[in-house]
């Protein structure tokens, strides 16, 4: 069969409606409404029925004389076939009904309503309900600031940023990993960019040609919030920040189809004001997912969220992702969680009534963009309803910052929007607004009077019925109904009255003579009709109650929900806090970091039959700022990296930290490198992304940061390996970064005696016999064992290997000693004679000359003999 052109003239009206949309939109899926389903054509119906394994029909267009390929989903499950299309990458255009195909004259007319990308969903259904939705937008240039922008479509958090002219694109990367967006935004002709942001995180990238025409990007933003400058957002003189600011909301318009009234302020923010945390550090401290299997329910989120909205669970995954820098900002928040800790019953009410508390922010989203139901308005009024309770715990708290800053949005709640959906709407309405139940009797006099006439108007009824009596003098006359006829007017048979001339007999009965009426069968249409004239006029008046929530309460409901989350994390800390025995660490300005007894707080909560070991840790940047940790595997030295890191971040964070006390210099940015990984999507080899993780630290690491390193230069020959494990060593010291540094080389405890800033500490472990115990404690000073063969065999390693491996290590310690040594009759598949198998940095094989110089007695020569000897040794060495 020949290929079916779609751009044909001779297509029928719908295909030919359906593929000059397409045509407009060739980059998505378009699904048009049909009926009952959302129906695709030709290429986009053989793709849905590929990738949603559905069945793949035809549609015969007879003015083609072909037919056309088509696939569609129920319109009732559209939101579930998206999310799986929108999983896999794609852009789903929906093409839906914008008038009554009942009162259509016609073709009914179409239109895109909405495009569904990663970044732009709003639906409960394909969104984590304790995880933002970023949407970013990327600007970069050698001659410009880095622009970025984000908004979270679903809540209205819109924010700017700009990064200084000059830096490298890795710092705008680098933010943008941060954000861990579901999709990012560029303009045309940055593909460079849109490349290095799809490879470093992974997300949809969209390029999107901006639709203003000849207008700035300040301008365009000013329009969208009705300002005559952007100074009140902070952000007045920023460039490539609002060029980014203008490209994301312009995407989001387009997508939407709306003004999308919801997003209502633009904050700016610095990335200077947080503790940097790139990509290794958040894997390797497995802040969301676990490194060994990628459990969420491993994770340090997992533990410690304790929150109880949605709203409160996104801001806890927020801060733990944002560590801040200012030491009064951290107490504002330690304050907080400290009181609630100690009152157990203010800390019990407000979780118990945050409980009642539904997700404001995606609820007043839906609301703006016209998707709510009447359910979530009827969650929003209960919401509403239990905040008075809320504002009175508060009150009865000590009077701190936060707490008043919770209370003052409080007593700003909009008491009529309360009463509006209180008189307003059912308490119990249905999902689906198209089928009535909606709107309260008493809210509109209109649908009070056709519901009355769909009961059957009793009332009307009986004044029609004494209308009748009085006019034909008929005192026995009735009306009634029933499903053949409708409304009739029933007389006695035989009786003297006369009928009146409008009277038409419709049916005889053994004691009755039926009629109808002009009026009669004018109020019975009225009746018929009344049901579709309810549902349509509770549909309008609920449109009318969310646009007007919509446009006069949003402001407010965005407010209260920030506040409300930033309770929710408060209290939610404290619980946390009481849960995992954390204390509040002393957080201050200086560059000293002192933890006494602190402890991993997810190893710990996991452990089971024996208790989590704590370990102290003393750091500055003088006199303790290197500490070489050695120690055998197993042993427990990435657990105690990893604490320390834990505890600073948590910390910064405002959390209490796992420690029986901690003292926490500000930090600006927390560095790791743990573990043995490759990267074979990007081809880097294990060894090549160490040394990469390596050389990022090395290039960025200040006084201020915090390094981890565990294992540095393993994955290289000995030599190799240790000569860059002592020199990167040497260099943190000379930058001067508190490290830890785990290593199996003991050689570097050489450098406490050669740096003043160099430690050494090892983990202990306790010999019995052939066995060992991990003591899982940090001791000062360091070791030159492994225990590599013990562990092995605690690992199941097969005891023949293991012997094996004791013999081969006898021979191969000996002959390290020994200089020369023969071996071939241990059956190590040597040569007979071998030079030493391994040096170590200190030692090297001795010259001939030195020995012989070593066996002369000095004090019988005589000047000359001196002379002879020392010509014979210079002609040898030469």
């Amino acid at each position: 069969m020949p290929k079916i052109d779609y751009h044909s003239s001779n297509l029928t009206p719908m295909m030919r409606q359906y593929f000059d949309v397409k045509a407009e939109r060739p980059e998505v899926i378009l699904l048009m409404r049909v009926g009952d389903f959302f129906e695709a054509y030709g290429d986009d119906a053989e793709l849905l029925s590929r990738e949603l394994e559905i069945t793949l029909t035809g549609r015969e267009d007879k003015m083609i004389g072909g037919r056309i390929p088509m696939a569609g989903v129920p319109h009732h499950a559209l939101e579930r076939y998206a999310a799986r299309l929108i999983g896999k990458g794609f852009k789903v255009a929906v093409c839906d009904q914008v008038e009554d195909p009942k009162l259509s004259k016609g073709l009914v007319k179409r239109r895109v309503t909405r495009v569904m990308t990663p970044g732009t969903v709003v639906e409960d259904s394909m969104l984590d309900a304790k995880s933002n939705n970023y949407l970013v937008a990327a600007i970069s240039g050698d001659t410009i600031p880095g622009g970025i922008s984000v908004v979270d479509v679903s809540t209205g958090e819109f924010l700017v940023t700009e990064i200084a002219r000059g830096m490298p694109i890795e710092k705008l990367l680098e933010e943008i990993i941060r954000l861990n967006p579901a999709e990012c935004v560029i303009m045309p002709g940055a593909e460079e960019l849109g490349d290095a942001v799809r490879t470093v995180t992974k997300c949809a990238v969209s390029v999107h040609a901006t639709s203003r025409s000849r207008i700035t990007s300040m301008k365009y933003l000013m329009d969208h919030f009705g300002t005559q400058s952007l100074d009140g957002f902070g952000c007045g003189g920023m460039t490539s920040g609002l060029d980014a600011a203008a490209l994301v909301l312009d995407y989001v318009k387009e997508t939407q189809q709306s003004t999308v009234s919801h997003i209502q302020s633009l904050a700016t923010y610095s990335i200077d004001e947080f503790m940097a945390l790139d990509t290794a550090a958040r894997r390797n401290l497995e802040l969301t997912h676990s490194i060994a299997d990628g459990a969420k329910s491993k994770s340090l989120v997992a533990l410690l969220d304790k929150t109880v909205t949605a709203m409160g669970g996104r801001m806890f995954r927020n801060w733990l992702d944002h560590p801040l820098l200012d030491v009064e900002a951290i107490r504002y928040r330690q304050d907080g969680v400290s009181i609630l800790m100690n009152d157990a019953f203010s800390r019990s009410d407000v979780r118990d009534v945050l409980r009642q508390v539904a997700d404001l922010e995606r609820l007043i989203s839906r609301t703006c963009n016209g998707m709510a139901n009447a359910r979530d308005l009827v969650a929003l009024r209960l919401s509403l309803e239990v905040l008075p309770k809320l504002k009175s715990v508060l009150v009865g708290l000590p009077a701190i910052d936060l707490f008043k800053d919770c209370v003052d949005v409080l007593d700003t709640l909009p008491i009529s929007l309360v009463t509006l959906l209180q008189e307003s709407l059912q308490d119990d309405p249905p999902l689906m607004l198209r089928d009535g139940g909606l709107i309260k009797q008493g809210h509109s006099s209109e649908l009070d009077e056709l519901r009355d006439i769909r009961s059957g108007g009793k009332s009307r009824i009986t004044q029609m019925e004494d209308e009748e009596k009085s006019r034909t003098g008929i005192k026995t006359l009735k009306i009634g109904f029933n499903n053949v006829f409708g409304y009739y007017i029933e007389l006695p048979r035989g009786g003297p009255q006369t009928v009146p001339e409008d009277y038409h007999r419709k049916q005889t009965t053994s004691n009755t003579e039926r009629y109808v009426t002009p009026s009669l069968k004018e109020y019975e249409v009225l009746v018929l009709g009344a049901h579709d004239k309810i549902v349509d006029l509770e549909y309008r008046l609920f449109c009318a109650i969310r646009e007007k929530i919509g446009e006069q309460y949003s402001r407010y409901t965005l407010k209260l929900a920030s506040i409300i989350a930033r309770l929710d994390v408060i209290a939610s800390m404290a619980e946390a806090a009481l849960q995992h025995f954390l204390v509040r660490p002393d957080v201050h300005g200086g560059e000293s970091l002192s933890i006494t007894g602190g402890r991993h707080p997810v190893v710990e909560a996991l452990q089971s039959g024996t208790a989590f070991v704590p370990n102290d840790t003393y750091l500055d940047t003088e006199s303790s700022r290197l500490h070489i940790i050695t120690g055998p595997n197993s042993a427990g030295k990435s657990t105690y990296l990893r604490q320390v890191a834990l505890i600073v971040l948590l910390a910064q964070v405002g959390s209490c930290v796992p420690a029986t006390s901690a003292s926490v210099g500000i930090v600006n940015r927390i560095f790791t490198r743990v573990g043995a990984h490759d990267d074979l999507a990007s081809g880097q080899s294990t060894f090549m992304v160490e040394m990469s993780e390596t050389a990022n630290i090395l290039n960025n690491a200040t006084t201020r940061s915090l390094v981890i390193l565990d294992e540095v230069g393993r994955g290289t020959s000995t030599f190799d390996g240790l000569a860059l494990a002592w020199s990167v060593a040497e260099q943190l010291h000379e930058i001067g970064a508190k490290t830890l540094f785990a290593t199996h080389y003991h050689h570097l405890n050489e450098l406490e005696k050669r740096l003043d800033g160099a430690k050494n500490f090892r983990v202990s472990v306790k010999e019995q016999g052939d066995h060992i115990v991990w003591l899982r404690k940090i001791m000062a000073g360091g070791t030159d064992k492994s225990y590599g063969i013990q562990v092995a065999k605690l690992a199941g390693v097969p005891m023949p290997v293991v012997e094996r491996a004791r013999e081969i290590l006898k021979v191969l310690e000996a002959s390290s000693k020994g200089g020369e040594m023969a071996v071939g009759n241990v059956g190590l598949g040597l040569t007979s004679r071998t030079k030493k198998l391994q040096l170590t940095l200190f030692e090297s094989e001795s010259h001939p000359v030195l020995d012989e110089l070593k066996q002369i007695d000095l004090s019988t020569l005589s000047p000359i003999e001196a002379l002879n000897i020392l010509y014979y040794m210079q002609k040898k060495l030469l």
